[in-house]
C-alpha cells in the first residue's frame, strides 16, 4: 500500500475554561490518537485544533508543543456556532501520512464529546492513570 495523506480527527470536553483544564483534556486526547494509531509527529502534515467559543484561557496547540511536536505545523480556530451544540469542546484534525487505510484509523472521541460521534466511540475503556503515565514520560523537557 502506497503512503498518502489521511484525516485523524479527535474530540474533547473540558469541564471549566482554565489553561490547565484546557492542555490536559487535550493531552489526553492527542495521546490517545498518537498511541491507538501508532502516529509518529514526523508523519503529521499538519494539525488543527478547533474550540468552541466558550474556550479562551490557552492554545490547545500548546498541549501538542508539550507532547515535542515542535515541527509540525499547528493551527487554533474557533468552531461554528450551532444552537444546541456541544460547550466546552475542544476538535481537533490531524493530516497524516500514513500506509493506513480510512479504515483503519482510529478516532478518538472522549468525555462529553462521545456524543458527537457515538458510532466511533466504542474503544477499550482508558485507563487514565496509566494515559497520564504515559503523557509524563513524553512531556518536552
Amino acid at each position: 500500500m502506497t503512503t498518502c495523506c489521511r484525516g485523524v480527527r479527535g474530540a474533547t470536553t473540558v469541564v471549566s475554561n482554565t489553561r490547565e483544564d484546557i492542555l490536559l483534556a487535550t493531552r489526553q486526547m492527542l495521546a490517545l490518537m498518537i498511541r491507538r494509531n501508532d502516529i509518529d509527529s514526523t508523519d503529521v502534515a499538519s494539525a488543527t485544533f478547533t474550540v468552541t467559543k466558550d474556550l479562551d484561557a490557552e492554545f490547545p496547540a500548546l498541549a501538542a508543543r508539550q507532547l515535542g511536536w515542535l515541527e509540525v505545523p499547528l493551527l487554533c480556530g474557533y468552531e461554528i456556532e450551532v444552537k444546541g451544540g456541544l460547550p466546552k469542546c475542544i476538535r481537533i484534525l490531524l493530516h497524516w501520512n500514513t500506509n493506513k487505510s480510512q479504515s483503519e484509523i482510529q478516532h478518538v472521541y472522549i468525555h462529553e464529546a462521545i456524543r458527537l460521534r457515538p458510532d466511533l466511540s466504542s474503544l477499550p475503556p482508558v485507563d487514565w492513570a496509566e494515559l497520564e503515565a504515559w503523557i509524563g514520560e513524553n512531556l518536552s523537557k
